[in-house]
């Protein structure tokens, strides 16, 4: 383990170059960098209060007032977040060859805007909602809009960012107006897996196949303490793939991996760029490299 930033990306490198075609999962802490807020902190604990759960969601009109109203605070820290140096350097990683699949636990998708084709949103996308009934879908700012005006009190309050587009607001909710679905006046949902949901079945198999097609595997910025995430460590182990982790924290996958960096994220990642960048001028002359998106 490394704490150092030169020490930790050189290592990093090192890995990333004697397993090629890896399999990445990432975490909320690739996505800190950005403005995004996480759960967990170091020890692998809630920081604040655990997101809202499915059950709670379907079943209930005043937890979907309260979500909506917060999201409609919260959403746009989301929404408007800058790709990370993190995000731009597994871009091009993958741009690079070095990147079999990347398997993303956030929900922002700024992997693909920093340029990754290679990803699984293995738990959906805050961007799109959903009609839990008809299928019917829309992008989430034009759900937003819509309540926007449907609650005007509602539409220019201010609060602290939480993760996934909430905010920490608490106030009376009970007069907020929730925009049901146009076409069957059934309940909207973002398209995203929340706790007590299950990952689509098509999804798992995606990154099920990744894994198989790979021969090692980073995670990067999780704690894997969800067990969606954490099952594909426990069967990459079971088929004998070295696995690593950069984190600042614990892992719940800690026991399995052949190495592990406690380090920050983004300028790790950075460094063992360079070193692999560096790696290939020096080995195709005149060559200028991958350079990073900007």
């Amino acid at each position: 383990m490394h704490t150092n930033v030169e020490q930790a990306g050189e290592a990093l490198a090192d890995y990333i170059d004697r397993h090629r075609k890896l399999w990445v999962i990432s975490g909320a802490g690739v996505s800190t960098d950005s403005g995004i807020p996480d759960y967990r902190g170091v020890d692998g604990q809630w920081k604040r209060s655990p997101p809202v759960q499915h059950g709670d969601f379907m079943a209930s009109l005043s937890v979907r007032k309260r979500y909506w109203a917060r999201a409609l605070v919260g959403f746009r820290a989301l929404s408007d977040a800058p790709v990370s140096g993190a995000h731009r350097a597994l871009a091009a990683l993958e741009r690079m060859g070095y990147i079999e699949q990347l398997v993303t636990q956030n929900v922002d998708r700024l992997h693909q805007r920093a340029g990754s084709q290679r990803v699984i949103d293995l738990h959906g996308r805050a961007d799109l909602v959903s009609c839990m009934s008809c299928r019917y879908r829309m992008m989430r700012h034009a759900m937003h809009a819509e309540m926007a005006r449907m609650n005007p009190a509602f539409a220019h309050l201010q609060a602290g960012h939480a993760p996934d587009g909430d905010a920490d607001l608490e106030m009376d909710f009970s007069t907020f107006k929730v925009l049901d679905c146009p076409r069957c006046s059934g309940i909207l949902k973002p398209e995203v897996v929340y706790y007590g949901d299950v990952v689509p079945a098509k999804r798992r198999h995606a990154a099920e196949e990744g894994l198989q097609r790979s021969r090692a595997v980073l995670t990067v910025g999780t704690s894997l303490m969800v067990f969606s995430g954490y099952r594909f460590c426990r069967q990459a182990h079971s088929q004998g793939l070295p696995l690593a982790s950069l984190s600042l924290g614990v892992t719940r996958a800690d026991a399995l991996m052949a190495q592990r960096w406690q380090a920050p994220i983004t300028p790790v990642l950075e460094h063992a760029l360079h070193c692999l960048q560096g790696s290939a001028r020096s080995a195709r002359p005149g060559d200028p490299g991958v350079a990073l998106v900007p």
